[in-house]
């Protein structure tokens, strides 16, 4: 039995509306790296370079604000490059942006690494993915149903199988 692991190459869009800020309306709007990509590359609008020395942390511009329909946020999540290759990542990940927030799209970005990193005007510092999510009510109970693991916590279920 053979597995499909093709995805398809369109399928309908999530219309967003998307505001470009003064200080973005050179860069590109978010986009995708790939034709599968889940995230969109969000581009630092900065006026000059920020030097992020290790253990900085710093708040980057995206030049853009959303409008998310209800019912869907967006988490802003680090670049697996840069998090290898320089140790920056984007803090409090995945960061997340409510339907109802107008604001500019922003980056919390550390420095986990050994050397400074600049981050310079355009630079890719940060993906975002839209996803669904759902609304809780809850529902009080005297007792959960039972599990295998139950109550266990980290690590319970170990390293290997």
């Amino acid at each position: 039995m053979t597995t499909n692991t093709q995805y398809p190459t369109s399928f309908p869009p999530l219309f967003v509306n998307i505001q470009q800020l003064p200080h973005g309306k050179d860069l590109p709007l978010p986009s995708y790296g790939t034709v599968h990509s889940a995230g969109l590359d969000l581009y630092a609008a900065i006026a000059e370079d920020v030097i992020l020395n290790p253990g900085d942390i710093k708040l980057i511009a995206s030049g853009i604000a959303i409008a998310l329909p209800v019912g869907f946020e967006a988490q802003i999540r680090s670049r697996s490059g840069l998090s290898l290759k320089n140790g920056v990542i984007v803090l409090n990940a995945p960061g997340t942006i409510d339907a109802d927030y107008r604001g500019e799209i922003m980056g919390i970005m550390s420095n986990l690494g050994t050397e400074p990193f600049t981050v310079t005007r355009g630079l890719r510092f940060a993906q975002m993915v839209i996803t669904r999510h759902e609304r809780v009510e809850w529902k009080g109970v005297n007792s959960l149903d039972e599990t295998v693991r139950g109550s266990n916590r980290f690590g319970s279920t170990g390293l290997k199988g």
